[in-house]
């Protein structure tokens, strides 16, 4: 089988004297879950480890791997930070890591040029709205005080809330019979404004939270750009949630068509 091949960008550990293994070393790595995830529809998760950094050598590029590859996941993680939507952190713990938004941004940017299909995560929602112009909620709680508990960290992926689907967006025609539209809510950032080009395509139905977004909506003819807030990697059919299945395979179906 001539699998497809999807990259999947890197989260990162920088040096840290407290960590007991590599303390001053950078670590890249991908959740195997998300591996996982990939994988269950038949496509081979490749994690595209960032060129730059203190080690850096040779001339091998992001643009590089946005030829080789079929598709690109942008990965959950770390806050988005704030200088990438010309704001400055609130407090010091909301100042999200710089070095993984200048990666990922230029990542975005390699695929889209390459008419690659790009699919965000989380994390990869907020980065996507932000490359594209968008801005931020730096903390939901914060700014937003009448808002959902959108993150709780001892229950983590067991923090759960109803979606309302945007009826005649792609979602909705991806997810039309779904028996449950519930989902994981694992985030204490999101969108304010969005990005210009991008259509909404899901909202917390409790405080109007965007949870799904699309680049040109269903319009044909832009770069195939889509995110949604939650993580479908995590989630489990025992647990009542929607069935993230359609999602993937509409990714992946784009993926394909790149190659002819």
């Amino acid at each position: 089988m001539d699998r497809l091949k999807i990259g999947i960008s890197a989260c990162f550990l920088h040096p840290d004297a407290q960590r007991s293994v590599f303390a001053f070393k950078t670590l890249q790595y991908i959740e195997q879950s998300m591996a996982h995830w990939v994988m269950s529809a038949g496509a081979l998760p490749v994690m595209i480890p960032s060129p730059e950094g203190d080690t850096a050598r040779g001339d091998v590029g992001l643009d590089d791997y946005a030829q080789w590859l079929d598709g690109l996941v942008m990965h959950g993680g770390a806050d988005v930070w704030p200088g990438s939507y010309g704001e400055e952190p609130l407090q010091p713990h909301w100042s999200g890591d710089r070095v993984r938004d200048e990666y990922e941004i230029a990542l975005v940017k390699a695929f889209s040029a390459a008419d690659k299909p790009v699919f965000g995560i989380c994390r990869g929602l907020q980065l996507i709205n932000v490359a594209f112009g968008g801005t931020l909620y730096q903390d939901i709680s914060t700014q937003q005080p009448g808002a959902l508990v959108h993150r709780d960290g001892q229950i983590y992926d067991n923090n759960f809330h109803t979606l309302d689907i945007v009826p005649g967006s792609r979602l909705s025609r991806l997810l039309p019979d779904a028996s449950s539209y519930k989902i994981n809510s694992i985030h204490h950032q999101g969108i304010k404004d969005l990005a210009p080009g991008f259509a909404v395509e899901a909202r917390c139905p409790d405080d109007g939270m965007i949870e799904a977004i699309r680049l040109g909506g269903n319009d044909a003819g832009r770069p195939w750009v889509a995110a949604v807030q939650w993580h479908p990697e995590f989630h489990k059919p025992e647990q009542g949630v929607i069935d993230d299945a359609p999602i993937l395979n509409d990714f992946l179906a784009a993926a394909r068509a790149t190659r002819s």
